[in-house]
């Protein structure tokens, strides 16, 4: 563990990701948390003092909100970890997500600049991308899943919808995305390494946190497994090494409710928990997260702690 104490700024820390990643912060023994009175959030030279002061800047910001924060940085020691949109596929960033291949995480420790993987591409880069990369499945393969997920990941504005006005069509379960274009999409392509866009159904529900992201495929679409165990084997070889991301195979207890799958299970912590299910002919892939843990906040102190040379996992559950 590091004995120097990092300045962190937290751009955005009024926000919901902002606010989660402020309380990891504060209990941070290895940080000095600097912060912004709400009233002086929007105010530039302030950002900008604090921005240049950081030793490591956390954007909690939208996409152009980010690049306008980054352009102020003008010194060349002030590392970012952005949790956007904006840079997750730019060559110039290094994606954080420690679990994409065994040199991932040297590239993060060295970085200067960091996106933070959005929600859904976590769970679905964590759940295909080790297939691809193993040739199991095809990169050419027309990919199709579905991911659910809580209200909070929309944002303050669906938080508003969903707890203050209450609107009655919010109770029901609600696909979106209809135009097929949604955000995260480039982000899964790229870093599940696939060669076509994958076809993506999300479906945001009346409930706060937790998300699941599920991909089924027939055995004989996969190479070099023809069994259910054969593909619990492959994960749970390719994840063992990996603290904060648990394989299960057929359902455990926290897996399962009334024969249903359970979304919340891996609330509240930095887990992402793969589940392989399904039979010999056909295999259902879930990874269920937090989507303000693994799938934002989360991952991005774990990001922190090895940029700073901090044990990965302090103050994460």
């Amino acid at each position: 563990m590091s004995n120097k104490k990092h300045k962190v700024y937290v751009d955005g820390q009024h926000g919901t990701t902002g606010l989660s990643v402020n309380q990891y912060l504060e209990k941070h023994p290895d940080i000095e948390l600097i912060t912004i009175d709400f009233d002086d959030r929007r105010e530039l030279d302030v950002r900008k003092a604090c921005l240049n002061e950081a030793d490591i800047v956390i954007l909690c910001l939208p996409d152009d909100a980010s690049r306008e924060s980054v352009s102020m940085i003008t010194n060349t020691r002030t590392r970012v970890i952005d949790a956007s949109t904006a840079y997750r596929t730019d060559p110039d960033w290094t994606y954080g997500m420690p679990e994409l291949s065994p040199d991932q995480r040297g590239r993060i420790k060295k970085a200067m600049r960091v996106s933070n993987p959005g929600c859904h591409a976590t769970a679905a880069v964590l759940a295909l991308s080790p297939l691809v990369k193993e040739g199991i499945l095809s990169a050419n393969y027309p990919v199709s899943y579905t991911s659910v997920s809580g209200y909070s990941g929309a944002g303050k504005g669906a938080i508003e919808d969903y707890e203050v006005k209450k609107i009655d069509y919010l109770a029901l379960p609600r696909p979106y995305a209809l135009t097929m274009n949604h955000k995260h999409l480039v982000e899964m392509q790229k870093h599940i390494g696939l060669t076509k866009k994958p076809l993506f159904t999300p479906i945001i529900n009346n409930y706060y946190k937790g998300l699941v992201v599920s991909v089924a495929f027939n055995m004989a679409d996969l190479s070099s497994v023809s069994s259910l165990q054969d593909v619990y084997d492959f994960y749970q070889t390719y994840y063992g090494n990996e603290y904060f991301i648990k394989v299960h195979s057929q359902p455990s207890g926290d897996g399962i409710i009334a024969g249903g799958f359970d979304v919340l299970g891996s609330n509240d912590t930095n887990n992402a928990e793969i589940f392989i299910l399904g039979n010999d002919s056909q295999v259902l892939i879930m990874c269920r997260i937090d989507n303000l843990g693994k799938g934002a906040s989360g991952a991005a102190i774990q990001n922190l702690n090895i940029m700073i040379g901090s044990e990965e996992g302090t103050t994460l559950t």
